[in-house]
């Protein structure tokens, strides 16, 4: 039987999360999309703490890959606030396409090194 959209990005999930792990120095950037909106986290899975987090409901756009490039860039620009210049990108199960990469691609053109 074949599995779910949900099944099949959980599975993912798990093989990705079992190589990329965050720490202080170099904590995970996490991307959650929905439907709507799509999120921005950067993780220190070490000390289980939240450095930065973005969401796109905050932020004023007329489309989601415009969204998702804000979201990005305000992401970049927190880290480096934080003090992190360097992150592993955690995909979290969703393909490198379409609105993940764009804000991927945001984060890198606003400094941050992944």
């Amino acid at each position: 039987m074949a599995l779910t959209k949900l099944e099949r990005r959980a599975r993912i999930k798990r093989r990705i999360r079992k190589i990329v792990s965050g720490t202080a120095s170099k904590p995970r950037l996490s991307v959650f999309r929905s439907n709507k909106e799509i999120y921005a986290q950067l993780v220190d899975d070490v000390n289980g703490v939240t450095l930065a987090s973005v969401a796109s409901r905050d932020i004023k756009a007329s489309s989601k890959s415009e969204a998702s490039a804000a979201v990005g860039k305000e992401i970049a620009e927190k880290a480096i606030k934080v003090g992190v210049e360097t992150v592993a990108f955690d995909r979290n199960g969703y393909l490198y396409h379409g609105r993940v990469k764009v804000l991927a691609e945001a984060a890198r053109e606003a400094g941050l090194k992944f």
